[in-house]
């Protein structure tokens, strides 16, 4: 095994994704080490489709005060092919507003049982271009649609906000929308490659929202949904349910697939972080139903910005780290970028993004979310196989828990190219040493395990150092 390269972003330095010598970070003889990092190249998990962010209105409105070539730059590190680019190759948006719009707005905003009035007037405005253009930045981009609510006529409520429900009698009607929209984003250069039924199905917001059952989202899912698409020509286009958080992800995607001809209409599940880590809810659904999508679509910083606040990168990282090495096969962060309030959001619900835009200077700010975030996405391609990594704690620093999980975590993944990427995470204010060891011969940890030497060119095991709160990437050849 030899270490070929190294990527490192750190707290308190200029670093971000910055390439150092591997042998600068060797540890030194005779200090302590914290923990040993297992690679182990015989257990192979999900492969990863990639990562990506969310496009809406509010990130399409705030780059529009930006001038051409700003813009370019900004959509070119995010969905660009350069090394200086993040390389998202997934893009979530809305169908209707959301609350990062600049108000409540639907395509067929007065009664219309026949949808001709359906008109992309204000798609047009702010998405269409972004869409558009991250389109062109990249070869290998995946749209994904979700509705936030149907129009305020066709809820029980009359209202876009404050929960509701879809009325019974328009669920072939939506179903209908949806083929409408997929069309008009198509005829546009947009191909959609995955939709969801509904955005946080069991969420009553102030802003957009509908709630759902998980029987009512199923049978809409197999019985209309489903259909539609196919009858329309979009037989591609996958179905997602649930859209929500991780905490009922494994009760909601369960009798979602109990249903008959759920199996053939429902290709996997989306969740967002919002209720907490529960991972295990996440590794419960990939290991029951491991031929099926499981994308992370939604999480943000809540209650504003937080411009040069460390801890946001960190939280990315956890999450990232903790749901690939659970099964998750997709992530998605939410607003590309925000103004630099964390807006505009109609309900003032504003967060904070990977990406500030100071609409007033024209000056763009990128967050170290944004560089946490491109530690996997730059470097853990496409139709990358995870492999098992463990963490074995030596020395457990002063945690409240005592976990070598809260302060070191990492993920491995075997690219396409043979070659193994790495990341791995300090959380502490102190340096943390780690061996790096291979083993290669087993498939189950019951087995006695068979290290490989970890060379570098050298016969020599290998320890590194992982500096006070940063991220680093290693790509290995072994």
């Amino acid at each position: 095994m030899k270490v070929i390269s190294l990527y490192e972003t750190a707290k308190d330095t200029d670093r971000r994704i910055e390439s150092v010598q591997p042998a600068t970070r060797k540890a030194t003889v005779g200090r302590l080490l914290s923990c040993s990092i297992e690679l182990n190249c015989a257990q192979t998990f999900q492969k990863v489709k990639g990562f990506g962010c969310a496009l809406t209105e509010s990130a399409g409105y705030v780059l529009s005060f930006l001038d051409e070539e700003q813009q370019k730059k900004l959509v070119e590190s995010c969905f660009g092919k350069s090394e200086n680019s993040n390389r998202y190759v997934f893009a979530r948006t809305h169908m209707n507003s959301c609350d990062f719009s600049l108000e409540n707005w639907s395509c067929v905003p007065k009664k219309d049982e026949t949808l001709e009035s359906f008109s992309f007037e204000r798609t047009d405005r702010y998405m269409t271009p972004l869409l558009k253009a991250a389109t062109e930045s990249s070869e290998k981009l995946t749209v994904m649609v979700t509705p936030w609510s149907p129009p305020e006529w066709m809820k029980t409520n009359n209202d876009m906000n404050h929960g509701g429900k879809l009325k019974a009698e328009y669920y072939d009607l939506w179903a209908k929308y949806f083929v409408k929209y997929l069309s008009g984003l198509k005829e546009r250069g947009i191909n959609v490659g995955y939709v969801s039924i509904q955005n946080e199905p069991e969420a009553v917001q102030i802003w957009d929202s509908c709630i759902w059952t998980v029987e009512e989202e199923g049978k809409f899912a197999v019985n209309c949904l489903r259909p539609a698409l196919d009858k329309a020509g979009f037989e591609n286009v996958k179905i997602l349910t649930w859209d929500h958080n991780r905490d009922n992800l494994v009760i909601r995607f369960e009798k979602n697939m109990s249903l008959p001809g759920a199996e053939k209409a429902i290709a996997g599940a989306a969740y967002h972080w919002y209720s907490g880590d529960q991972y295990d809810h996440v590794e419960e659904v990939s290991k029951k139903w491991p031929d099926k999508d499981l994308f992370f679509t939604e999480g943000s910083i809540e209650g504003g910005s937080r411009p040069g606040m460390w801890y946001c990168g960190e939280r990315y990282g956890h999450n990232v780290i903790n749901d690939l090495n659970s099964g998750c096969t997709a992530w998605i962060d939410w607003n590309m970028l925000l103004n630099i309030e964390g807006g505009p959001n109609h309900v003032n619900n504003n967060c904070d993004a990977a990406i500030l835009v100071d609409t007033e200077k024209k000056e763009v700010v990128y967050q170290n979310s944004y560089y946490y975030l491109g530690h996997f996405s730059r470097f853990i391609e496409p139709g990358s196989s995870r492999l098992g990594c463990d963490v074995n704690g030596f020395m457990t620093p002063a945690t409240v828990d005592g976990r070598m999980g809260n302060t070191m975590e990492a993920c491995a993944f075997r690219r396409p190219d043979n070659r193994i990427a790495l990341v791995v995470m300090n959380r502490t204010e102190a340096d943390m040493l780690f061996e790096l060891k291979l083993c290669d011969d087993i498939k189950d940890k019951t087995e006695e395990k068979v290290y490989t030497s970890c060379v570098d060119g050298s016969n020599e095991d290998i320890s590194f150092v992982c500096p006070p709160r940063s991220i680093q990437t290693y790509i290995i050849e072994a």
